[in-house]
């Protein structure tokens, strides 16, 4: 789970949980295509993915989002969404640890599937499938 930032506005947050590491300069993830932050994103593609997670992992990657599937070929109602990363912006300190991220779970089967497909179709995207 992170959380996507993004502008053309107020500032706008959600959090993302279908999210796959393309490399070490890009991320894919898929957004409804209903979901504001989407409209955002292709009027201004500037915005920030931020990641707290156990291991004592705190950053936010700052990039430009590109539409790169829609809808995408497994899931209708969402779109793919590639991160170009141009900045990589470290939170961690000395003074604390991150022992753990966002614990969260689908509690429908169908959502649980219907999220396993997509990250394997977004994983493919990435060239990773």
């Amino acid at each position: 789970m992170a959380l996507l930032s993004t502008g053309g506005g107020w500032p706008h947050a959600i959090p993302v949980s279908t999210i796959v590491r393309a490399s070490s300069h890009r991320v894919l993830f898929a957004l409804a295509r209903r979901r504001e932050s989407l409209s955002r994103l292709r009027s201004d593609p500037r915005c920030a993915l931020t990641i707290l997670a156990g291991g004592d992992v705190a950053c936010s990657a700052h990039g430009r989002a590109r539409v790169v599937e829609d809808p995408m070929a497994v899931a209708e109602r969402v779109a793919a969404i590639a991160l170009d990363v141009e900045v990589i912006q470290d939170h961690t300190q000395p003074r604390f640890a991150v022992d753990a991220g966002v614990q969260w779970r689908w509690v429908e089967e169908d959502a649980r599937e219907r999220d396993r497909v997509i990250r394997a179709a977004l994983a493919a995207l990435a060239g990773l499938g």
